[in-house]
């Protein structure tokens, strides 16, 4: 066992010893069922307490996942809560299935709600933001001749669902070209300005790329839009939970996100909102009994559900709201930092992620000058067991990091000293 590989085992042995301290903190007076739970008292700052924030997450013993950008795992609180409402679910299946737990399930649209400082009434417990996507795409009556803007790093689930739905019936998909590294957001709101047609329609936009982790100007594309009439969705998938989200003040008309990255909620859970003036115009994908109620809960109304998931999803709001939310985001832009700090200045590493905070936070992209990033991928986890995620589109040939309040700067330290071993061969 070489020195590196070693000290990932000393590191992780010693966060596990530790973890049964915070588990006590994290759990002890909590409520039994889903209610909020009081933010611990704790300096973001403090290494100590993130490395027993990481001991929550059963993240395998010598693995440091920086792959949250793909799929996040859920702390041990919410994995329990999960399991115990599955158990009480298959203890009575009708009840809780049909009725037994409508004000729980409200409880967490409520919850859900005030998380994202939006109504209740415009926000719908769904399974991810391939979902909202979907609907989205299918919504607003879209004819020939119609305009949406999608940009050129949109999810392939914000194109192909428009391609699908929307280019069949002769609505023109126009796809601006963003660059990598944007000097500033109005840079960036510069370029949809200047696709604005008097045809356009609807714009499509990721809040965060996955391609390389860069935010877009969503409230000032947004505003702009609203100026002229347009709709505006958004794709939250890999911004919810990273930092605050106001949707009052982030000005969109649709939003969705995953409940499975950030916001470490059970897996197939996910958020769509819309504001009230746009919610007669969507359209559900689906239709069961309150097909003719044009209000939000109409598109999540599939009959059955996997209700102990929508309730462990509230369980993963309580968990946000007890660590804090401006903790956390202190949290993500500090390890964003304390990473680009560490190999910023070697020529070995390209980041092509942008440096402005306003542009980009807990996912980072660099590449390995000269290096083939899925070897570099490779090579970080059979040596090392560091999972992070290549990438190839846009010339980017660069490795995802995605940082997560699981990761402490120790893990960062051995994975810088991982990124420059391979460099060097």
């Amino acid at each position: 066992m070489d020195s590196l590989t070693r000290r990932r085992f000393i590191t992780r042995g010693m966060a596990a010893t530790a973890g049964t301290l915070l588990s006590s903190v994290l759990i002890k007076g909590a409520p039994e069922e889903t209610s909020s739970i009081t933010a611990i008292n704790q300096e973001a700052s403090d290494e100590h307490f993130w490395k027993l924030v990481k001991s929550q997450f059963p993240v395998d013993e010598g693995l440091l996942y920086f792959n949250n950008g793909s799929l996040g795992p859920s702390p041990e609180y919410v994995i329990d809560k999960t399991e115990k409402y599955r158990r009480m679910l298959d203890g009575f299946p009708s009840k809780y299935m049909w009725g037994g737990w409508d004000d729980e399930k409200e409880s967490v649209r409520k919850r859900v709600a005030e998380y994202f400082s939006a109504g209740s009434d415009e926000i719908a417990l769904i399974h991810n933001t391939t979902e909202g996507m979907n609907l989205f795409a299918h919504s607003f009556d879209l004819k020939a001749g119609d305009e949406i803007i999608l940009a050129d790093h949109e999810h392939i689930t914000g194109t192909a669902t428009y391609q699908y739905f929307c280019e069949k019936k002769g609505v023109k998909i126009v796809r601006p070209v963003l660059p990598i590294l944007p000097g500033s957001p109005e840079e960036i709101t510069e370029i949809y300005r200047k696709a604005i047609t008097p045809r356009t329609r609807l714009i499509s936009m990721v809040h965060m790329t996955n391609t390389n982790g860069m935010i877009l100007p969503v409230r000032d594309v947004s505003e702009m839009a609203r100026m002229k009439g347009i709709i505006t969705c958004v794709d939250g998938a890999q911004t919810a939970g990273m930092f605050r989200i106001n949707l009052e003040e982030l000005g969109c008309d649709c939003y969705a996100a995953s409940g499975h990255k950030w916001l470490f909620g059970p897996k197939g859970t996910g958020v769509l909102y819309a504001r009230r003036s746009v919610i007669s115009q969507l359209e559900p994908l689906l239709l069961a009994r309150n097909f003719r109620e044009k209000e939000i809960r109409m598109f999540e109304d599939y009959n059955t559900r996997n209700l102990p998931d929508i309730l462990g999803l509230g369980a993963a709001i309580d968990y946000n709201n007890m660590l804090g939310q401006e903790k956390k985001e202190s949290r993500i832009y500090d390890l964003k930092h304390y990473l680009r700090d560490k190999i910023g200045n070697n020529p070995s590493f390209i980041f092509k992620t942008p440096m402005d905070d306003r542009l980009s936070a807990g996912i980072q992209v660099v590449e390995v000058s000269g290096k083939d990033t899925n070897r570099a991928k490779d090579f970080l986890f059979e040596e090392y067991g560091i999972d992070t995620r290549p990438m190839t589109s846009h010339n980017l040939n660069a490795l995802r990091i995605s940082l997560s309040v699981f990761n402490t700067k120790e893990d960062i330290d051995l994975l810088c000293d991982a990124l420059t071993r391979f460099a060097s061969i």
